[in-house]
């Protein structure tokens, strides 16, 4: 099939369509330990924190291969204690379900307050169940894939701030996989510990790869934590901050193309410009 600018445009849960240019960009190949593909794994992880308002200082990014739910697994595997933990999972639709059955897969203690599919979740009564239960981690869907509902992910936040025996010791876990770099969100103003998103949905790069960004204090915690040797977050993070590299085989294709999404969307007036649109 030949390559065209006039693809049909993708109304799915993703991937997305893409431009020809972000298409263009993977006809090159590269090396996973290749200078110019470092340079560039290490553009992606800065200017996903540009585009989260994540301080460098406070926040770091893990890119992961695969999925979105890939990233999703590892933040759960890697972020949550063997022992004494127990999640509060806020769902209304398919991909909090998911985390659901990522929980049960993991056997990660969890409780699960639940809303229509076509209903926005109502911070009050999240807000009630965070009085009547201890929760050592909170998870949220940002744009729920399956309907397009918006969560308010932020207000949520400030709850789950305070939910915490001390301020901010809750972590909280935003999938944000449907929003991500078409909708403004702030890592700093909703207190977000873990937000989640792919290569492939808001800022319309390619599937591949997924990304992590957190809080750096937190996930220096978590050495040993991770039920899984690939979905490690903690480990993938000290390896890119050693070898600026994957620990594994590398999406070189996506990320060149990622790149070069990522600039478009500059171009394009940032996340306030793709939102308009």
């Amino acid at each position: 099939m030949d390559t065209k600018e006039n693809d049909s445009k993708l109304f799915t849960p993703g991937p997305l369509t893409t431009s020809l240019t972000v298409k263009q960009a993977m006809l090159h190949d590269l090396g996973s330990r290749d200078t110019i593909f470092i340079n560039i794994i290490s553009y992606i992880r800065e200017k996903l924190l540009e585009l989260a308002d994540a301080s460098p200082d406070e926040y770091t990014t893990v890119l992961i291969p695969g999925s979105g739910t890939y990233a999703v697994e590892a933040t759960f595997s890697t972020s949550v204690p063997r022992q004494d933990a127990k999640i509060l999972i806020i769902e209304n639709g398919a991909y909090g379900q998911r985390m659901i059955k990522i929980c049960q897969a993991l056997n990660i203690p969890y409780d699960v307050i639940s809303f229509g599919e076509t209903e926005r979740v109502q911070i009050d009564l999240v807000a009630n169940k965070l009085k009547l239960n201890t929760y050592t981690h909170v998870a949220i869907i940002h744009c729920e894939t399956t309907s397009g509902i918006l969560n308010p992910i932020e207000e949520i936040g400030q709850l789950v701030y305070d939910h915490g025996t001390t301020k901010g010791s809750t972590v909280y876990i935003v999938d944000s996989m449907s929003g991500f770099g078409a909708i403004p969100v702030s890592l700093r103003n909703g207190h977000i510990t873990y937000l989640i998103s792919s290569s492939n949905k808001c800022i319309e790069g390619v599937p591949g790869f997924a990304f992590v960004i957190s809080k750096r204090k937190h996930l220096l915690t978590c050495q040993g934590q991770a039920r899984s040797l690939v979905l490690d977050l903690y480990d993938q993070y000290t390896y890119m901050e050693q070898s600026k590299q994957f620990r594994f085989t590398p999406p070189t294709h996506t990320m060149l193309a990622f790149k070069r999404a990522l600039d478009e969307l500059e171009q394009e007036g940032g996340v306030q410009g793709r939102a308009r649109r």
